[in-house]
């Protein structure tokens, strides 16, 4: 069995496909709840049979399953898992619509249900990295399953589903508390780079400071983000209190203030460390050819060295913008808002359905972000003779 399957099977395709038929089988695939907090009743795939969404996702699964195992051609295995995401998610859908009999009824998607989407994930992504697409075919490939996603939500099919529910319920706040958590992070991003790249280049010029800065921001992040905003607290509302410009800038020991410092703190290391690193990669053979053209110290540095320099540097921003999306979610704690608002509301309340409604469009972002500025530093990169 082993012979004939490993000249098209390889490792990872075999472990994908053994976990989503695992979990098919034996894990409850969504929950039914008589409201938003109740337990509820949970079932499986294959008890949901009577559900032609279910029946159609099996088979869905069995295709993909089978080109997996048979077919070597990386577009039909990526086009053939695409259609099995589709159809989990929209089957999802149908299956929430029909059983969501009286308007109480909650259907939520249980682990089945995740841990399927997300193996699913990895085979498209797994077909898309054989693939080796370029970096505007990325952004394409992107753009598109954000099309896609619009408009699946945008036509309704998911809309009996609880965290749609809890969405709904809420929208005008969460189009408020999604603009603070950009603004949070945009902000966090202009602070860090507006410190850290003349940090970069000090450490750079004169290495005695190298290792005092970096040391001293490797140890800012040793300190849990939790903890940073609680320290931050006290002084800030000591300032507030004693400074009429502080309360006028609106700083408090509470809100925007903690959370954008501790957010720029822990921004500055990647972005210092990575402004070094590419600037210390640059051949000296181009230095020396710059030298000999004539070019001033000044001239050298923003003209030769620093544009090669940046896709590192751009890594280095990839990492601080990514980070900043996860971490802003905890800034909802001193009361930063921002989608983790919802994160915590739902942690209080037991509400599986709240805490998605943040947690969501968290990762979808920081998703994006690392697509796109990793396709756009990609781009940036000099080209192999």
């Amino acid at each position: 069995m082993t012979r004939m399957l490993s000249p098209k099977v390889d490792r990872v395709t075999l472990l994908l496909v053994s976990v989503a038929w695992l979990v098919a089988v034996s894990l409850p695939f969504l929950v039914v709840k008589p409201n938003r907090i109740a337990a509820g009743n949970s079932y499986t795939l294959f008890e949901l049979l009577d559900q032609p969404g279910s029946v159609v996702l099996i088979m869905a699964l069995g295709i993909w399953s089978l080109l997996s195992f048979v077919s070597p051609c990386l577009l039909r295995r990526f086009l053939t898992a695409n259609i099995a995401l589709m159809v989990l998610i929209m089957g999802m859908g149908l299956m929430a619509t029909q059983l969501a009999i009286k308007p109480a009824i909650r259907i939520t998607p249980a682990s089945a249900f995740w841990i399927l989407l997300l193996v699913l994930s990895l085979s498209v992504t797994d077909a898309l990295v054989r693939k080796r697409l370029l970096a505007w075919q990325r952004i394409g490939v992107l753009v598109t399953y954000l099309l896609l996603g619009i408009v699946l939500i945008q036509s309704g099919l998911l809309d009996d589903l609880a965290v749609m529910r809890e969405f709904y319920a809420r929208e005008p706040q969460f189009w408020s508390e999604a603009f603070r958590h950009l603004q949070l992070t945009l902000s966090t991003l202009l602070l860090a780079l507006l410190i850290g790249l003349p940090l970069g280049l000090l450490s750079f010029q004169i290495p005695k400071w190298r290792s005092v800065v970096l040391q001293t921001l490797s140890l800012v992040q040793t300190i849990p983000s939790l903890a940073l905003f609680g320290l931050l607290m006290a002084p800030l509302g000591w300032l507030a209190a004693h400074s009429e410009w502080a309360r006028a800038l609106g700083v408090s020991g509470i809100g925007m203030a903690p959370a954008l410092i501790a957010l720029v703190l822990y921004s500055l290391l990647p972005i210092v460390t990575n402004t070094v690193v590419g600037l210390d990669g640059v051949p000296a053979t181009v230095r020396e050819a710059a030298r000999g053209m004539g070019l001033t110290r000044r001239q050298r540095l923003w003209q030769v060295e620093m544009p090669l320099a940046f896709p590192v540097i751009l890594t280095g921003i990839r990492i601080v913008l990514v980070q900043t999306i996860g971490l802003v979610t905890v800034a909802a704690l001193v009361g930063g808002g921002g989608l983790g608002t919802f994160v915590f509301q739902g942690l209080g309340q037991t509400s599986t359905d709240l805490v998605l409604v943040g947690a969501l469009p968290i990762v979808a972002l920081a998703f994006v972000a690392a697509v796109v500025l990793d396709a756009i530093a990609e781009s940036l990169k000099p080209k192999e003779e």
